[in-house]
């Protein structure tokens, strides 16, 4: 495993592509509307990145992926392809924005309830955000990647929920994904142990049902076996010298943080 440690001059250019991959999703937030179709979404998040950011959606043509963003509906796990599909009340939508910025990027996610959600989409939701949380809290230097996958695990596992195996956290910098591989599920004192000047996401993918999922054939978009209902969240953190620094917040995180209520 060959885990990048960044320089001062990196992370510099890591705080700006996380900063622009957040107002991506600061600016999409309110066109999640009954009605809109996630196609539009994505022509709404591609031109905001190339024509106001200046930046490169980096899904887009990545391994063939063909669209900017990824929008993954009630229970698609993840890497949903855009369509014409039209958002409708109740559906629950994760949005995935990766930007790069003068080569470097910035990965975050988050989940949108259309309209009014129900009782366990409203759950499913909210379990897969404290699991991220639970994860971010813990990043710090000589903390193991297992004790964070552990706490993950042992909390959406409390809530009668579970963690998907299959897709995990990654390294990030120059490359979209990079070393090493953050699993949100392990023992603890197990994984690497982290340093400062890592960069990584954290993402739990959380089943309201069982954890298997499948691939459907259009080889991209994943889907829980069972058909529940599927949430995740994202951040991009970095490893500080004290603690960590998340790098994709967004301004209503940052004020959740200053209240201390996030």
């Amino acid at each position: 495993m060959s885990v990048t440690i960044k320089t001062a001059e990196e992370i510099e250019k890591m705080r700006v592509a996380g900063r622009l991959a957040a107002e991506v999703l600061e600016m999409i937030t309110p066109h999640v509307q009954p009605g809109v179709t996630t196609e539009e979404l994505d022509r709404l998040c591609y031109d905001y990145i190339v024509n106001e950011q200046e930046a490169i959606p980096a899904p887009l043509n990545y391994h063939g992926f063909p669209k900017s963003i990824c929008t993954s509906v009630n229970h698609q796990v993840c890497h949903g392809i855009p369509s014409e599909r039209r958002l409708k009340s109740g559906d629950i939508i994760n949005i995935d924005i990766t930007v790069i910025k003068d080569g470097y990027h910035g990965d975050t996610s988050m989940m949108f309830m259309v309209g009014k959600p129900s009782v366990i989409a409203r759950r499913v939701c909210d379990i897969a955000h404290e699991a991220l949380w639970i994860g971010l809290r813990m990043v710090a230097p000589g903390m193991r990647l297992g004790d964070i996958g552990h706490a993950i695990q042992t909390y959406v596992e409390a809530q009668h929920a579970s963690v998907v195996r299959e897709y995990c956290g990654h390294g990030i910098g120059l490359g979209f994904h990079e070393d090493p591989q953050v699993l949100h599920y392990g023992r603890p004192n197990t994984g690497l142990e982290l340093k400062a000047g890592m960069t990584f996401t954290i993402e739990p993918m959380v089943n309201a049902g069982r954890a298997p999922v499948r691939v459907l054939p259009d080889e991209w978009t994943v889907v829980t076996k069972d058909h529940s209902l599927s949430a995740q969240w994202e951040h991009t953190v970095l490893v500080t010298e004290t603690g960590h620094e998340i790098l994709t917040l967004r301004k209503d995180e940052r004020q959740a943080l200053a209240q201390g209520a996030a």
